[in-house]
């Protein structure tokens, strides 16, 4: 059984380990001066992504209302970080890179740029415009850590602040975790004494989330799997991405978040690497019609998050892969401000014609470390089978 998410980035000896581990200060402490060291910033440790996009806005205090760029091919949690600063989200479209481009950007006093599924945006023309026009320039990398812009710098190190993400599916996962990089001197004061402490319920929901959803991936071939997944949900008992009705308020990392993360920069090159030979196989053996020609194109430069096919007709295609075992119903992303259920909640109104229609065609394929080589040549073998009988 191969899965796009739900747990997907651990091993049995990750979700063991997460269990029974002890986090210590010095763990965080340690993350800390690594990821200051790495991204050339002031490190402060979070909850949440989410939490790291609207801190730094806090910290801007811009006027009410001020205008933020973001990208009209993201997820709900961006969204919600600018309103709830009091701020005024504006969305840009993006083309066949995902991502938008410098032309599009206008009197902001804010942009933040994602590099969707790991694919570098045009830093270059966006960071000079932004210098010119005095416009503060968020890099947002739930989707990038490790992502090489074409100019040889990393992602993460040429913006005023640099947002960290290492959530669920995340390539650095921890279940939960953020990191603000306050890269611009202006903006380092802050205290981390506001930081409120996560409650011992959240803390072991994350504890117990990769053993769960470990034991549920195991339980599929068995038909137990989706019984399994639909109980834990139903009793809340698994931590969520995403929580549409609750406020983003400020939480201080756990020791134990903070162990993980650490230990997975260690081995992040090879995590990389996995990522992009897995990427490296579907270009080289889907069939190129529906591939992105400017994604294929960047992956030795990706953190190949996950990889980006183009259906038409992509239900049919999700029930066919999943009879197949293959479950990629999981779509990033079903909406320009995804989930799809959560876009009547924003203030969207059509700015982004060409994400809609990317977001009704868009499949992303798995490249985390349970899929193996083996496995990227079976399904892509499977996809041109499918294309050629349809």
């Amino acid at each position: 059984m191969i899965f796009n998410s739900l747990g997907s980035n651990y091993t049995f000896k990750f979700a063991f380990n997460a269990l029974f581990s002890v986090g210590r200060d010095s763990d965080k402490q340690e993350l800390k001066s690594y990821l200051e060291k790495k991204y050339q910033g002031e490190a402060i440790l979070l909850y949440k992504g989410r939490e790291a996009i609207k801190l730094a806005l806090k910290m801007l205090n811009l006027p009410k209302n001020s205008k933020v760029g973001l990208i009209g091919f993201t997820c709900y949690a961006v969204y919600q970080a600018i309103k709830e600063s009091g701020l005024k989200p504006v969305f840009l479209d993006i083309d066949q890179s995902l991502n938008f481009q410098s032309d599009k950007l206008s009197e902001f006093k804010v942009v933040i740029i994602q590099n969707t599924l790991g694919n570098p945006c045009d830093i270059q023309s966006i960071s000079k415009i932004c210098k010119e026009k005095n416009i503060i320039l968020i890099e947002d990398l739930a989707h990038s850590i490790g992502t090489l812009y074409r100019d040889g710098r990393e992602a993460g190190t040429v913006g005023d602040f640099t947002a960290l993400s290492f959530s669920q599916d995340k390539a650095v996962d921890a279940v939960s975790g953020g990191v603000l990089i306050v890269r611009n001197t202006k903006y380092f004061s802050f205290d981390t004494g506001q930081l409120k402490n996560l409650s011992l319920t959240v803390r072991l929901k994350d504890r117990f989330y990769p053993i769960l959803t470990f034991k549920i991936r195991k339980l599929y071939p068995y038909g137990l799997g989706k019984f399994f997944h639909y109980i834990l949900k139903n009793l809340n008992l698994l931590s969520k991405p995403i929580e549409v009705d609750k406020s983003i308020v400020f939480q201080n990392m756990s020791n134990w978040h903070g162990k993980f993360i650490k230990s997975s920069f260690k081995d992040y090159e090879n995590i990389l690497k996995h990522r992009r030979e897995i990427a490296s196989i579907y270009v080289n053996n889907l069939d190129e019609k529906i591939l992105s020609k400017d994604y294929a194109g960047n992956i030795t430069l990706s953190s190949c998050l996950r990889f980006p096919i183009f259906i038409e007709n992509r239900q049919n295609l999700v029930k066919y892969l999943k009879e197949r075992g293959i479950f990629v119903s999981d779509i990033w992303y079903d909406a320009p401000i995804a989930p799809l259920r959560f876009l009547s909640k924003t203030e969207y109104n059509g700015e982004c014609p060409f994400a809609e229609k990317v977001s009704k065609k868009i499949l992303n394929l798995p490249t985390h470390i349970n899929v193996l080589p083996k496995d990227a040549l079976y399904i892509s073998e499977i996809i041109n089978t499918w294309l050629n009988t349809n």
